[in-house]
């Protein structure tokens, strides 16, 4: 089955979403990790293509979405949760499940919680969040700051692969043919002709601009939806002291969390085989 790719108005802005499945299906947002794009979604997208109708977003300033004309102001969770909720609107969706990965996990929380999106307060009904938690370990994100703040460029388009075979190691298994994919759906060329990863580097002043973007108890602790978290065993980023937190309290605490160790996987399950599709599979179908 193949995707449609449609560019809609969002806050403003054009967002490119790659949709999959019949458009009178269930929906699932499916919503991708920080420097990355909607179509590293393909996989799972394409998986759950005949009940779903999976919807697969660009974040603004990444892939083939806009740029943010205010970095400082709109690279933040606040201003994604309004992307979402006007996405919501222009594809006419009453309510969905959320599969995030990374961040947009993060933002799932934030949308599900509809504290700074009233607009959608009860239109997300269950999460998924794929190695992601309301408190993020400091030493990781450090790293993924480091790396994404300043992407390299190189000659060609193999090396480029090679660097992102290297950074995304921690995706676990993808097949050569998965790997070239992930490089062809993000990457661009520089203005010396050059290729990079294909986002706006700017991105990254939600850290500097945005102290603690990524700390999002209050906003966890509001959901009462069920969630699954997706914890990949080798992550650096989801530490085990904050899902026993997450444990603790919110969802947790109510009953409706479900906590999950992906083994060959660190930050995070490319959600790409057999294995993690059955995951996805058993969560989104308990409803």
């Amino acid at each position: 089955m193949s995707p449609s790719s449609r560019y809609i108005r969002c806050a403003g802005y054009e967002i490119h979403v790659t949709e999959w499945g019949p458009a009178d299906a269930p929906v699932v947002v499916a919503w991708h990790g920080l420097a990355r794009t909607g179509r590293d979604m393909d996989e799972l997208a394409r998986h759950l293509a005949p009940r779903y109708r999976v919807i697969c977003p660009d974040t603004l300033g990444r892939g083939l979405s806009q740029w943010a004309a205010r970095p400082a102001e709109e690279y933040c969770l606040a201003f994604y949760a309004r992307l979402a909720a006007d996405l919501f609107d222009e594809l006419n969706i009453e309510t969905a499940q959320w599969v995030g990965t990374s961040m947009g996990g993060a933002i799932g929380t934030v949308c599900a919680a509809g504290v700074v999106e009233p607009r959608l307060q009860g239109r997300i009904t269950r999460l998924l969040l794929n190695d992601n938690a309301p408190e993020l370990a400091p030493a990781a994100l450090q790293r993924i700051r480091a790396y994404a703040g300043q992407p390299p460029a190189f000659e060609t388009v193999l090396e480029l692969e090679m660097f992102f075979r290297q950074v995304y190691q921690p995706y676990g298994w993808l097949s050569d043919a998965q790997w070239r994919h992930l490089t062809e759906t993000s990457t661009r060329r520089l203005p010396d002709g050059r290729v990079t990863p294909h986002y706006d580097p700017a991105m990254v002043q939600q850290f500097t601009h945005h102290d603690n973007d990524y700390l999002i108890w209050d906003h966890y602790d509001r959901l009462h939806i069920p969630v699954l978290c997706l914890r990949g065993v080798d992550s650096d980023l989801v530490l085990p002291a904050t899902i026993a937190e997450m444990q603790r309290r919110g969802p947790g605490q109510r009953g409706l969390l479900q906590v999950v160790e992906v083994p060959g996987c660190g930050h995070a399950p490319a959600l790409n085989v057999p294995a993690h599709y059955a995951l996805v599979d058993g969560f989104l179908t308990a409803g």
